[in-house]
């Protein structure tokens, strides 16, 4: 993405100057405590704290993530016509399994329930007789996010179950928009004898919290870079998800058969640390990006871009195949989102006022200056039809 690719799917009206929040005081002493008991701890654990401590972390109350009034804005939060055009990749997978009287969505991350209101709705509007077989389940640390999912269902009507997710194989599609950028990273730094440095977490003497280069962790930092051929040139910095492996595979299990779709930004391997890259760790609070993960502890959200060299290996270690990797824009355009913005024209279709606000929030998710450049991966189990997928089908021209 551009640094803050989210912030050009606003109106002005949302990017208002509102003071930041500053640091969870309850969390920040959590955190300032493990260190001063344990000694420093990797950037990894910080975020996990950061991010997911069950009590206060960002992520825990289920009131901060997306949103206009929130700290930043997904591709489903922007408009319906997104949702939409996934609910078309979901019925060309739900024919290739033979039209099951059961088709299950599990979510990972599905906040609001944004993208299942609008896969709901473009169902709909398309008449299709999956909505009779969709059952759906969210995958989400915050516990009040089946409550406000089942809320944004039930306002775009429709029947749809949502059903406990007891973590047991589903015959269907696991999706995950933007998630995998928010699990936990370490932050690396190369060398001048070719090897590598950790920055961990500590506390200074003021108590705030400050970065301090550390042999690694672990070997498996270095053992990731070696696999993929890439060496950190000196003072180059990056950041090293081994969390994805696990994450991945337990996708994987939950699926018995269908297709694993993942959206995000990022970016192979041997690009995502090229030389002049660096640091692509980034926070984001009231639709403001900066770089300071230690500002805001728990009251804003922290991401690093995706490593998909990392997540396809993963995936293929998991027993998936491998079905093929796009742009959203490829993606969308192949799903036919134009033609889904054409059937906004016309009498009776909707307002002007409507029509212009999809129109203008699917030429951003398309603009590959924006977001149209996000990442798009799928993965199968037993589909049955190897034929390319819709949304795979459709390439841009090279620039």
């Amino acid at each position: 993405m551009t640094d803050d690719p989210v912030v050009s799917l606003l109106r002005p009206a949302d990017l208002a100057p509102r003071p930041e929040p500053g640091d969870d005081p309850d969390l920040a002493e959590l955190i300032r405590a493990e260190i001063r008991a344990d000694g420093p701890i990797t950037f990894a654990r910080f975020m996990e704290l950061a991010l997911y401590h069950p009590a206060c972390g960002y992520y825990a109350s289920g009131t901060r993530g997306p949103g206009r009034t929130s700290d930043f804005l997904t591709a489903p939060e922007s408009h319906p016509i997104f949702g939409w055009a996934i609910a078309r990749q979901l019925e060309e997978v739900w024919d290739r399994l033979g039209r099951p009287g059961r088709f299950t969505v599990r979510e990972f991350g599905a906040g609001t329930g944004a993208l299942a209101a609008g896969i709901v709705g473009g169902l709909q509007r398309s008449g299709s007789d999956l909505l009779g077989a969709l059952r759906y389940r969210i995958a989400e640390r915050a516990p009040d996010r089946e409550r406000q999912v089942l809320a944004r269902l039930a306002s775009v009507g429709g029947g749809t179950v949502l059903e406990p997710d007891d973590g047991s194989p589903i015959v269907g599609v696991v999706l995950a928009n933007e998630v995998i950028d928010a699990l936990p990273v370490h932050r690396v730094v190369g060398r001048r004898d070719g090897g590598l440095a950790e920055l961990f977490v500590a506390v200074g003497s003021d108590g705030a919290f400050t970065a301090l280069e550390l042999p690694p962790s672990t070997t498996d930092l270095a053992g990731r870079l070696a696999r993929e051929g890439v060496r950190l040139m000196p003072g180059q910095h990056g950041e090293i998800c081994l969390t994805v492996d696990a994450w991945v595979a337990d996708a994987a299990r939950g699926l018995e058969r269908g297709v694993l779709l993942l959206i995000d930004y990022g970016h192979p391997a041997a690009a995502l640390y090229h030389p002049g890259r660096g640091s692509l760790l980034r926070a984001y609070v009231h639709h403001r990006v900066h770089d300071d993960p230690f500002r805001n502890v728990g009251r804003q959200d922290l991401t690093a871009h995706v490593d998909l060299t990392a997540v396809e290996v993963a995936a293929r270690t998991a027993g998936l195949d491998f079905l093929g990797a796009t742009t959203q824009a490829e993606f969308l355009t192949g799903l036919g989102a134009g033609e889904l913005l054409v059937g906004l024209e016309g009498p009776g279709a909707t307002d002007i006022g409507g029509y212009l606000t999809a129109r203008a929030a699917l030429f951003r998710l398309l603009d590959p200056r924006v977001t149209g450049r996000f990442a798009v991966l799928l993965f199968g189990r037993s589909l049955p039809d190897s034929s390319t997928l819709r949304g795979l089908a459709f390439r841009l021209p090279a620039r």
